[in-house]
């Protein structure tokens, strides 16, 4: 009996550690497929994007393009809470305050697009989940560039204007691998 649990144990080991390999290996060949296609995907911000995810380990291709979505979410509506209190600020120069309130608007838009975005992709939409994603990225491009506008200027968003960007990339990136896999 002893000799039959153990081989139990191992059984469900090595079926923890085949599975979880696996989905490690999705992770690694999806991001190294989504990098080498989108240069604006770096392979770690993919990586540690995907891995980091609850679910993320035991996920299929298409799983990982929902987690991906899931993603923005995450970034878009944690970035709108952070812009709200940048503009909490009452030091902050017209010139920013006006940038961070046009950002403000883009990711409010930005909330109820990404939740569209998942109704489409949920329902294999992937075109109208395109349009969505791709106006997300758009708006997180324009926020950053607002902030060029004037000479010197810096913008406080570049680091969460960038991962929204890259979370984009990823999920349009993985939408293309699930339709190109009859996803």
């Amino acid at each position: 009996m002893k000799h039959l649990s153990s081989f139990f144990l191992f059984l469900s080991l090595f079926n923890l550690t085949f599975y979880g390999s696996t989905a490690q290996n999705l992770i690694q060949k999806t991001c190294k497929s989504c990098s080498k296609n989108e240069s604006s995907i770096t392979y770690g911000f993919c990586i540690s994007s995907l891995q980091a995810a609850p679910a993320s380990q035991c996920a299929t291709l298409r799983g990982l393009g929902m987690i991906s979505i899931r993603l923005i979410r995450y970034n878009v509506t944690d970035t709108r809470c952070h812009v709200k209190m940048l503009l909490k600020d009452k030091n902050l120069d017209f010139y920013n305050r006006s940038r961070l309130k046009v950002c403000l608007d883009l990711y409010s838009d930005a909330i109820p697009t990404i939740k569209l975005a998942m109704k489409s992709y949920n329902t294999k939409k992937y075109y109208d989940a395109n349009i969505q994603i791709s106006a997300i990225l758009a708006g997180a491009t324009t926020c950053e560039d607002g902030f060029k506008e004037k000479e010197g200027a810096v913008s406080p968003l570049t680091k969460r204007n960038d991962n929204t960007f890259q979370l984009s990339a990823i999920a349009l990136s993985l939408m293309n691998l699930v339709m190109n896999n009859n996803g």
